[in-house]
């Protein structure tokens, strides 16, 4: 299926986690140019080459933190005059922290909006001019928590809850200003911070970290963990014109994990 995102633009916060360098690498696939947003300079650059060895024909990186003032606003500018617009603007940026409930503090749940609610928020708020003039895309990471609360999952059910929210509400803007907002719910994606989990359920059961994964694996009745790659797939085919009819949505893509309605 031809995308027809050749030549087209597109903002990636969180740009230097696993999930965001999936989507990375797909959209350079569909021979996007791109800006790498993240925190650490030295991984953005590795991916940004990743990207132009899978096709993308320029890639920027902008190493900043997002829940600072002005930053976003920054973010937009270098990305107009480094690739000449802005087609496309995926907020990937924020993980909360899990946990015991009674174990967290105030910070916790503070630090665990900031970044992925808020500064999807800025960025949104900022890129807008440039979307509505080029009847961009908005693609929301989420994530399925928002879907199924969990007592280990105080922070980031809420943050990911208000988020699908937010994505519901600003797509009625874009309605009325020509730019597409939808949400992406990923499950349980093979990452650094999945394997980290791993690990730490290993270490807690004293079981092989094998063992651990096929213990979490079938708690979730699940057959298997998503990759990051698939993710970017679904994000692609949202900033497409093959996907000119959902707007407004939150699409879960999780294996069935998430089981409710």
């Amino acid at each position: 299926m031809d995308l027809d995102l050749k030549d087209k633009t597109a903002i990636v916060t969180g740009a230097n986690g696993g999930l965001g360098r999936g989507i990375v690498i797909e959209l350079a696939r569909e021979q996007m140019s791109l800006m790498l947003v993240g925190r650490n300079l030295a991984t953005l650059e590795d991916i940004a080459q990743l990207a132009r060895q899978a096709g993308s024909p320029a890639v920027a990186v902008q190493a900043c933190d997002l829940t600072l003032g002005g930053v976003p606003e920054a973010t937009v500018s270098a990305t107009v005059a480094a690739l000449g617009g802005i087609d496309l603007l995926v907020n990937c940026a924020g993980a909360a922290k899990r946990g015991d409930f009674f174990a967290l503090d105030d910070r916790d749940f503070l630090d665990g909006f900031e970044l992925k609610f808020h500064g999807t928020v800025r960025m949104c708020r900022a890129a807008w001019a440039e979307l509505k003039e080029r009847r961009g895309t908005v693609v929301n990471i989420v994530g399925v928590g928002a879907n199924t609360p969990s007592p280990d999952f105080t922070i980031g059910g809420p943050v990911n809850a208000a988020l699908v929210n937010f994505t519901k509400a600003l797509s009625e803007i874009g309605l009325r200003d020509g730019v597409r907002v939808d949400a992406l719910s990923p499950g349980y994606i093979r990452t650094e911070r999945l394997e980290r989990r791993i690990r730490d359920l290993s270490l807690q059961s004293g079981r092989s970290p094998a063992e651990a994964e096929a213990e979490l694996r079938d708690g979730l009745k699940v057959h298997r963990f998503g990759e990051p790659e698939e993710v970017g797939r679904l994000v692609a085919f949202l900033a497409s014109g093959q996907a000119a009819y959902i707007h407004g949505a939150t699409i879960n893509i999780d294996g069935g994990v998430t089981k409710g309605i």
